[in-house]
């Protein structure tokens, strides 16, 4: 039977979500019990209610200020191979059972595949870890969250009076409530929450106007940084890099800076991921048991840190999630897989539908150099990259190629800024050629990392 929790509570201002993770769970029955009651043979239902709220200034004004609350109930179905999905804003019974007849319905039109279905049921969670640590409610009103980001922005104009203007400064506040279960037996859900300060000052001197960008991105809004803290760091790089030169073209030792290294390990993902590798489409293809780093070099995955932004108690279609190595001594010991590229690949399920977690890379005896001055002065002279521009990356060959802004490092240190210069080469040649990862660990999303220093790449200018 059907219960209608499609019903507004009233005068609780301060409660974070509308429903319970108990009315979430009853929602997914029924509308998992209506499918099978239709006839599907494999079902799986995904119900979610989202809240948070968003501030952003600029020079001083309000440009946006916005409450948000969204929710969902989404269903996919299978018959005979052919998959469906459809969901609905409502969690009114009529809307939820119109919404189950609509993915029938487009089920009946796709093209059958052998392949598609939910995951084996020995690869489901059955006993899904409750102790993450990943929802960090923050009650601000959008009064004091603009009031933050003010703040952030008066701190980056009080720096320097060369700092002349602004892109903004941005506040978001975001949580999230879900709940999951299929046919096959898995169920599980459970709250997640996610925040941010941010801030994009921009340097003028003469008619040179540098802009530059930083935030803090946390669960816990307990552990952001300060919003002075952000708008003086943001401000000191807009600053640093007024005066900026171009270079001629020459190959060099290239040191990417620990936020952007991540994308480095984001190709490496991408490359060792299912669809690309079942396609053909990767440089990387084939790769287990083969040497693509050094020796020294050492990849983990771990999606049990309590508090992290990729932490998780299971994949987006509820498999086991393990910590492990990825690349141990350099060699690449395992792919990213869901249950549809793993069928595919004849392979087993990773655990990796809707992504990476907590993906790591360092030197495994530590690092050797644990600062950027350390790093500069092993690179001596070399492109130390704090920003890329451009989307260079050929997943298919690996060739990389970006627009890039940073600073020349002569005789271990920084000379000058630089502009309006490229990097390239090969990411095969890039991983092997890594010479040292840096002690300064930073976190971007799913990916952690100190900055990377690669021996040698083309670099583009006059």
């Amino acid at each position: 039977m059907f219960h209608d929790y499609n019903l507004i509570m009233k005068n609780e201002k301060n409660k974070i979500f509308i429903y319970s993770s108990d009315d979430l769970k009853s929602i997914s029955t029924n509308m998992l019990d209506y499918a099978m009651d239709q006839g599907i043979s494999q079902a799986s239902v995904d119900v979610t209610e989202d809240q948070g709220l968003s501030s952003q200034v600029r020079l001083g004004q309000i440009e946006t200020s916005e409450h948000s609350r969204e929710k969902s109930a989404g269903i996919t179905v299978y018959n005979a191979g052919k998959k469906g999905y459809a969901e609905t804003s409502s969690f009114d019974p009529s809307a939820i059972q119109q919404t189950v007849k609509k993915a029938m319905d487009i089920a009946t039109f796709t093209e059958g595949d052998s392949f598609s279905g939910l995951p084996e049921k020995e690869d489901l969670e059955t006993h899904p870890r409750d102790d993450l640590e990943l929802f960090h409610p923050w009650k601000v009103s959008l009064t004091k969250a603009t009031e933050i980001a003010l703040r952030a922005e008066n701190a980056a104009f009080a720096v320097d009076k060369k700092i002349k203007n602004s892109d903004g400064a941005c506040v978001t506040v975001h949580h999230s409530n879900f709940y999951s279960l299929n046919s096959s037996g898995f169920e599980g859900g459970y709250q997640q929450s996610r925040h941010s300060i941010s801030i994009a000052p921009i340097a003028k001197k003469g008619d040179e106007m540098e802009r530059d960008f930083w935030y803090s991105s946390d669960r816990n809004y307990n552990k952001l940084s300060s919003p002075e803290d952000i708008g003086v760091y943001a401000a000191e790089r807009a600053l640093s890099r007024l005066g900026s030169r171009k270079i001629s073209t020459r190959k060099a030792p290239v040191l990417f800076d620990a936020p952007i290294a991540s994308s480095l390990l984001g190709s490496f993902v991408q490359a060792l991921s299912g669809g690309a590798l079942y396609k053909n489409l990767t440089f990387l293809d084939k790769s287990i048991g083969e040497q693509v780093f050094p020796p020294s070099i050492t990849i983990t995955e771990d999606p049990f840190i309590k508090g992290a932004l990729s932490s998780a108690p299971f994949d987006d279609e509820g498999v086991k999630v393990f910590k492990r190595n990825v690349v141990n001594q350099g060699v690449v010991l395992g792919y990213f897989l869901s249950s549809y590229s793993a069928r595919r690949l004849s392979m087993k399920n990773t655990g990796h539908a809707g992504g990476s977690h907590n993906l790591e890379i360092y030197e495994s005896n530590g690092p050797a150099y644990k600062t950027l001055d350390d790093l500069f002065k092993l690179m001596n002279n070399g492109l130390f990259v704090t920003e890329l521009m451009g989307q260079g990356v050929n997943p298919i060959t690996g060739d990389y190629s970006r627009g890039v802004s940073g600073f020349w490092i002569k005789n271990g240190r920084i000379a000058f800024p630089v502009y309006e210069i490229t990097i390239a080469g090969n990411l095969r040649e890039m991983y092997r050629d890594i010479t040292a990862i840096g002690g300064d660990v930073y976190q971007k999303g799913g990916k952690i990392t100190g900055s990377i220093l690669v021996e040698t790449m083309m670099i583009g200018g006059d």
